[in-house]
């Protein structure tokens, strides 16, 4: 019998061609209300969508049959991976599909910006005749920003610098050797903030990207910057943007992302130096065509074949054998997913260091896994097959090592990473052959289960420091449901805590964590991002 597989979104009739060719039966119905996709969605092996549906938890539980999930872009904000990972279902993207179709669109956005055309056009529209008001400024020799140099990122760059801009960049996982080999300055992100002329924004959604840009971080900015967003509208702290840009602070931006869409009684809307489009970065019919075909073809692969591709929640192996390695997988995503949240300079290399009973297996999936987590706070499109692709475009050199035995558990895990700063090592074991730990942490040993939001402490080894920092936390009503605590070897003089914490704490808190006396370090991790 052939599988079947619902397409909910519109997109290119390529893909369903691509998928009945292929010997697969397909039906095209969009626009069904989250009842209606619930109610059908058993029938189906496959499920193609874009934005527009909404497959939550709810509707996953129904679909008794159900396989694979194909994103046709790059974000899957609107699918919950977590609970299609539990049920087995491979969820796929199609990355770098838009890549072009985004940047062109980020390059489009700032000349609006720069020479008002859409004011101006407004403007003749209306039969005026305005040419003194819309004077504008030239994007030669100015300062662009970039914030984050993933694909798109890079493209941006790479035109920019086409039309004799100045680019620097902030991007914490790309090299300063590889940044130069893209004619980019790479800088700290307060640098940036100081320097650009404009800046654009190509950061995936993580718990250090939400509000990015917020009444604090204008304020670094130039006097009359220009600033563009085109990768998540959460990044931006909108009431903070439109105050900014009502006095003039930021002379305008352009938006195509907004926290809720359609944006409604957003703010930023009805001010007359902002220009928007309503989410079209990826909206060309070249972007739209590709992402269909590819889409389909992954589709078609799985289905027919049990070829996983661009997956974001599995890596690609055997059932049986991912089975066995999924504790494994785990313990290698926590790794990365903390040293990738702790980071802040650029990484030069990372080794990573099997020991004892797993180096009996294949730990190619467990190195793409670690990648794919280390990496995904800087770049969104990052998956279990393009992961190493990321690394090195980066300039971050990978090795492996394996070494038969393990001195201290019976499987043992580490990532060694050399920044720019300085050496970092983060080390894992399961317990009970299930249950990852975090067990070191650079030159401190420690047990800690990386789970849901952790506030990781270093400080020096000094008494009533963890008791303020308890205290803080308690005045802003911030639970902590676990502490677990690393006391320093013999000869070290430093300690770190993992404190779990119930909700998010925010920016504010940790500054005033930062300012106690002999606190080192106070960095929020979140393990189920």
């Amino acid at each position: 019998m052939a599988p079947k597989v619902l397409i909910s979104d519109k997109m290119s009739s390529r893909s369903e061609e691509i998928l009945q060719d292929a010997g697969i039966d397909v039906e095209v119905k969009t626009g069904l209300a989250p009842d209606e996709l619930k109610e059908v969605i058993p029938d189906f092996n496959g499920l193609v969508v874009r934005s527009a549906s909404k497959v939550t938890a709810d509707i996953i539980k129904s679909a008794t049959n159900l396989k694979v999930i194909g994103r046709a872009g790059i974000g899957v904000d609107n699918i919950d991976t977590d609970i299609a990972t539990d049920r087995g279902i491979v969820v796929m993207n199609t990355p770098g599909g838009n890549s072009i179709a985004a940047a062109e669109h980020t390059l489009s956005l700032m000349m609006a910006l720069a020479r008002h055309i859409p004011q101006a056009c407004k403007s003749m529209k209306s039969s005026k005749w305005e040419k003194s008001k819309f004077a504008g400024v030239e994007l030669y020799q100015k300062t662009l920003g970039i914030v984050g140099l993933g694909n798109i990122g890079r493209i941006v760059a790479d035109r920019a610098i086409g039309l004799k801009m100045k680019v620097v960049a902030y991007d914490p996982l790309v090299t300063q050797e590889k940044a130069a080999e893209m004619g980019v300055e790479p800088v700290s992100f307060d640098e940036l903030l100081a320097r650009s002329d404009f800046i654009t924004l190509h950061v995936p959604k993580t718990d250090d990207t939400i509000g990015l840009i917020n009444k604090k971080t204008i304020a670094k900015m130039k006097n009359g910057v220009r600033l563009i967003n085109a990768s998540r509208g959460v990044v931006i702290v909108e009431e903070d943007l439109a105050e900014a840009l009502a006095s003039g602070k930021v002379a305008g931006a352009a938006i195509d992302v907004f926290i809720k869409e359609p944006p409604g009684d957003s703010p930023l809307i009805g001010l007359d130096n902002l220009i928007c489009t309503p989410h079209l970065g990826a909206s060309t019919s070249e972007a739209q065509e590709r992402v269909a075909i590819t889409v389909a073809n992954q589709i078609a692969d799985y289905l027919l074949r049990g070829t996983i591709t661009n997956a974001v929640n599995v890596p690609s192996v055997s059932g049986e054998i991912l089975q066995v390695l999924k504790p494994y997988i785990r313990l290698a995503e926590c790794i990365g997913s903390l040293q990738g949240q702790l980071i802040e300079s650029s990484i030069k290399s990372v080794e990573i260091v099997y020991s004892g009973r797993v180096t009996e297996y294949d730990t190619t999936p467990l190195t793409l896994s670690m990648l794919r987590a280390l990496l995904a706070p800087a770049q969104e499109d990052v998956n279990y097959v393009n992961a190493r692709r990321v690394a090195e475009e980066r300039g971050i050199g990978v090795q492996e090592t394996t070494r038969r035995q393990s001195e201290d558990f019976a499987s043992y895990i580490q990532l060694n990473t050399k920044t720019t700063r300085a050496p970092h090592s983060i080390g894992g074991a399961l317990f009970g052959h299930e249950e990852p730990r975090i067990v070191m942490l650079d030159d401190v040993y420690l047990d800690a289960i990386p789970q849901g939001r952790v506030l990781v402490m270093r400080n020096y080894d000094q008494p009533g420091v963890l008791g303020e920092i308890c205290t803080l936390l308690g005045t802003y009503n911030i639970n902590i449901n676990r502490l677990q605590l690393g006391m320093p070897q013999k000869g070290g003089d430093t300690a770190i805590s993992f404190i779990n914490i119930d909700s998010k704490a925010p920016e504010k808190v940790l500054e005033e964590v930062r300012q106690i006396e002999n606190v080192l370090l106070a960095k929020q991790v979140n393990f189920d991002a």
